[in-house]
């Protein structure tokens, strides 16, 4: 059976859609935004020449280089007046003809004085050879024209080319790093030798009818310039260089060598005469214990030794290692305390966790302190008097941009229907849980508690008490615990985490003869690896829910700490938090529709390693209410934006909405995160290819219709309330703000939308561009839709930021990093994407083996499958996926699929939310549509819901990660990676 829209189009290079009328609902506002106006721009063509300067050298040093030939052009007039800008790279622009012969290279000698260090003396110049050649004209007219709507493609070069001239004089004085400019004025140190310096980042952006300049701070991390010594102790975490009298250990040792390897310093010991090298290792030896071969005597001296025979240089820290520096197998050896670190280092490598905390709170500034920074970065960046914008006729506004936007209404949130409180509307995107419970809570009746730590860390009466608090938080919030001293143990923090969980899951098991729901995992710390391990674990070896905790909440636990965990716990479980009224989300309710979410996160490979892997992760709603999502994973080679194998991705989800819902999507909302603009074309075209494939899969004439959003958080666009009024209390634009004119695309379908309240520092809004568009979405209302979903983000109390589907696909790609037990991929892997993850859909029972699981693994299976044989004799496996309807409890009597999760109690027939509705829902009716007659879900292949074996497979020959986990089956129909 097909549907109406059976036409199938053709996705091969889509056009973008146009921005329909702009939205009206919502109270109209005006917000000042950081776009700076460009007021006029030049008329006449940009001629744009080529350069190239031999030898090479960075981008910093090829415009000093240039800046040198520039000057003496203009000098001895040879350049005719004309004052062209270079990107520094190999592309020079200018507003007139440069009097050179066209057609062929002009060539340029250049001597440079490398003057990097203040105290090093000039000594011979370095020649470089400067070649120039015309490549063309630029067209600025076009650009006019693509400003008034008149013209659809983006006039590149036109953008780029007053890019270039907007960025050329700040890149002349200021640290250059992509498009920031950042200046060591005001810089603030940070721990382990490191600190922040402030800056501005600037772009140049289109809108409707001008130009604008997009300024916004920006701060990163350089090495703190000074003496080596000094640093060596801060990253030892020394108060001094006194503190370092005693030799290191060996831990402390391999500590400095992964931090300053590639830090370039110069040497203090020779004078006025002040070298630089880059830093290639630490030894292993001591200073006084390091030696060489001297070739003019033949006899072997230490390092020591020779400086003080050689430059009568007394070490004070002969105990501590050298440094091996410039190229390795010279063997050049340096002690730390004759060098100095050359200034202006980017601190390329991950802060610790320490640095980012310092460096949030430097960076966390309220809007009125950044609006005012931003204003007066106008004038810092010398956009006003500046040469080179005369010079193309291009003047700039030094005043933010004040644009129209609106404020929408914030959605009725229902829980259910016996809470005191069953509808609330959230005031400024924030609400609670007080005399509210859960709209579908769980019931929990096997679960255990781990301490990791001993009796003596964590006292079982501390145990106890908080666990009594989180019981009758549950309670209240309507999950039901119906056994409410679950048995508790103790493991070391370091030990065999696997055989702990397994053995908290067997302890569950026999305490309560039912297959345990949940392992309540108490933390000693925030650390990394003892969480990853436990994910890795409960999601891909046993195939159970955990919760952890923070040990200094449970010694501190409060109602409202508990209430949170509350949220996580159900959903987790399978339950449903809160929901949405089927008026507040026609989109989704009035027909069959899934939303999904989608992103890839790359992964960064290991020191030494060649292994590089990116992860995707596709999630879909699968019920009416959009708040329960199933999700699918795939590993794929790194550096890959598009999904490789997203088109098997959907077939698995599109037949879990199916089994769950009983009916197909007749229209699909793709939210897509992680692409930049200049992966819109091909990404779009290769994915929406994918869908139709995968629609394809299931049913030859089955097309819904697809809406392809792309969700964008890196963006530098910020928003400032003009009256109080407009603001919530921490000074930012309410939650609900929405801007589609005045800054946004001259005529495709994008909008900014602040979702969620401001906590601390200046809320960031999220950027939604519209690739394709079947579903013909109004500004009103996908921007609605978009809102009111950010209020479903299923562990939170608030609004979010970003829509809730795009949020899961980071998270589920962010937890299945946790599932890597080793590095590398398997030898001849192929382009094709490889399956890590299936959620699928298929019916499975007991917990299931794994691929390469241990024997004992396995057996538990069968461990646990007898368990609670009473309970369970008489019941087949269910579906995973949660197909059919929901299991009634006849005694202790349970599906395996819904022991797994708990028993959900749904508010009708269906928990999926897709049922008949007639009367009987929650807030006065059904909470979906009218199952209709399709395909059962036993078809052959070919029908919607029947074999997928084949599409499952991958594509091109992909082979499996083996040392990947897989998420267990009994996890398919609930939130696990919560």
């Amino acid at each position: 059976m097909s549907f109406s829209n059976s036409q199938s189009p053709s996705p091969a290079g889509p056009a973008f859609p146009q921005r329909p009328v702009p939205g009206r609902s919502g109270r109209a506002i005006q917000v000042r935004a950081n776009f700076f106006p460009v007021q006029s721009l030049p008329q006449r063509p940009i001629h744009h020449y080529e350069v190239a300067i031999d030898p090479e050298v960075p981008p910093a040093k090829s415009r000093r280089v240039y800046q040198l030939w520039e000057d003496e052009a203009l000098l001895s007039g040879s350049l005719g007046g004309v004052r062209p800008v270079f990107d520094g790279r190999k592309n020079v622009y200018a507003s007139r003809a440069l009097p050179i012969i066209e057609g062929d290279f002009s060539e340029f000698t250049v001597d440079f004085y490398d003057n990097d260090d203040p105290l090093s003396v000039r000594g011979t110049p370095k020649r470089f050879k400067l070649s120039l050649i015309k490549v063309g004209e630029i067209d600025m007219q076009r650009l006019g024209h693509f400003l008034e709507g008149r013209l659809l493609e983006t006039p590149l070069e036109a953008i780029n080319a007053l890019d270039i001239l907007l960025r050329h004089r700040p890149s002349l004085i200021y640290t250059t790093v992509g498009r920031c400019f950042y200046t060591p004025d005001s810089a603030a140190s940070i721990a382990n030798g490191a600190q922040l310096w402030q800056g501005f980042h600037q772009s140049v952006r289109p809108t409707r009818g001008s130009l604008l300049i997009n300024l916004d701070v920006s701060a990163t991390a350089f090495f703190q310039a000074g003496p080596l010594i000094e640093m060596v102790a801060k990253i030892l975490n020394r108060n001094t260089p006194n503190d370092l009298r005693a030799p290191i250990t060996e831990k402390d040792r391999i500590k400095l060598d992964k931090t300053l390897r590639g830090l370039k310093i110069a040497v203090t010991h020779r004078g006025s005469i002040r070298r630089k090298y880059r830093i290639a290792r630490v030894t292993n030896t001591a200073v006084a214990r390091t030696t060489f071969t001297q070739e003019a005597i033949g006899r072997e001296e230490t390092v020591a030794g020779y400086f003080m025979s050689k430059y009568n240089v007394t070490l004070y820290f002969p105990h501590l290692p050298c440094l091996v520096v410039g190229d390795p197998a010279k063997l050049v050896y340096l002690p730390l305390e004759v060098c100095d670190v050359v200034p202006g280092q980017r601190h390329l490598r991950k802060l610790n966790e320490r640095q980012t905390a310092e460096m949030i709170k430097f960076t966390c500034q309220p809007p009125h302190v950044r609006s005012n920074k931003i204003s007066a970065g106008i004038t810092i960046l010398q956009q006003r008097d500046n040469e080179y914008l005369k010079e193309f006729d291009v003047s700039i506004g030094h005043e933010m941009a004040i644009v129209n936007s609106r404020i929408l209404p914030a959605p009725a949130i229902s829980y259910h229907p016996a809470s005191k409180e069953p509808v609330i509307t959230p005031r400024e995107g924030a609400w609670n849980l007080r005399d509210k419970m859960v709209a579908q809570g769980v019931t929990i009746r096997s679960w255990s508690v781990v301490a990791f730590g001993t009796d003596h860390d964590y006292p079982v009466l501390a145990i106890q008490k908080f666990v009594t608090l989180l019981v009758q938080t549950c309670e209240e919030c309507g999950v039901f615990v119906q056994n409410k001293q679950p048995p508790i143990s103790y493991a070391n923090p370091h030990g065999n985490v696997e055989k702990t969980i397994i053995d908290a899951y067997m302890v569950a098991g026999n305490s309560f003869q039912e297959r345990p729901q949940l392992v309540v995992c108490i933390l000693p710390n925030t650390g990394v690896p003892l969480y990853a391990e436990i994910k890795r674990v409960s999601d891909t070896v046993v195939g159970l829910a955990t919760q952890c905790i923070q040990a200094k909440h449970m010694f501190a636990a409060k109602r409202q700490y508990c209430a949170n965990v509350c949220l996580k716990i159900n959903v987790k479980l399978g339950g449903m938090n809160s929901y949405l009224s089927n008026g507040q989300l026609p989109f989704v309710s009035e027909r069959p529709t899934i939303v999904f979410g989608a992103d890839v996160t790359q992964q960064h490979p290991a020191p030494g390693s060649a292994s590089t892997q990116s992860i995707a992760a596709l999630v879909g709603s699968m019920d009416a209410q959009c708040s329960r999502y199933a999700a699918s994973i795939r590993v794929q080679k790194g550096r890959q934006e598009m999904i490789q194998d997203l088109a098997s991705m959907v077939v698995e989800l599109l037949k879990t909405f199916y089994q769950t819902c009983g009916a197909k999507p007749e229209r699909i909302c793709f939210f897509r995160d992680g692409l930049s603009e200049g992966q819109f074309h091909d990404v779009l075209k290769a994915e929406i290819e994918a869908m139709r494939a995968a629609c394809a899969m299931l049913e030859a004439t089955y097309f819904p219709t697809i809406t392809y959003i792309v969700v964008q958080k890196r963006h530098h666009a910020r928003f400032f309330p003009i009256r109080k009024e407009d603001s919530d209390k921490s000074g930012n634009v309410l939650p609900g703000t929405v801007i589609d004119t005045g800054v946004t695309h001259p005529s495709e379908f994008d909008f900014y939308l602040c979702s969620h309240p401001g906590l601390q520092g200046t809320s960031k809004p999220t950027h939604y561009h519209v690739l394709y568009d079947e579903n013909r979405f109004t500004s009103d209302s996908l921007q609605e839709l978009t809102y009111r979903l950010c209020y479903l983000y299923c562990r939170a109390t608030r609004s979010v930021s970003v829509v809730p589907p795009a949020y899961y696909a980071h998270l589920v790609a962010a937890r299945a990093r946790f599932h890597a037990t080793g590095d590398g991929w398997m030898e001849g892997f192929s382009d094709a994407a490889s399956v890590m993850s299936q959620m699928s859909s298929v019916s499975v029972g007991g917990v299931g083996g794994m691929v390469g699981a241990p024997a004992g693994v396995n057996a538990l299976s069968m461990q646990m499958g007898s368990l609670s044989m009473s309970q369970l004799s008489g019941e087949g496996p269910a579906s995973a996926s949660g197909s059919g309807a929901a299991p009634t409890m006849m005694g202790k009597r349970a599906s395996m699929a819904n022991l797994a999760a708990g028993p959900v109690r749904t508010l009708n027939s269906r928990s999926s939310g897709y049922f008949v509705g007639a009367g009987g829902g929650p807030a006065g009716g059904a909470v979906g549509f009218v199952k209709t007659g399709f395909p059962s879900a036993n078809a052959g292949a070919g029908s919607f819901g029947g074999d997928s074996s084949a599409e499952n497979s991958g594509s091109g020959g992909a082979m499996r990660v083996m040392n990947y986990g897989v998420v267990k089956s009994e996890l398919a129909s609930v939130m696990w990676y919560m």
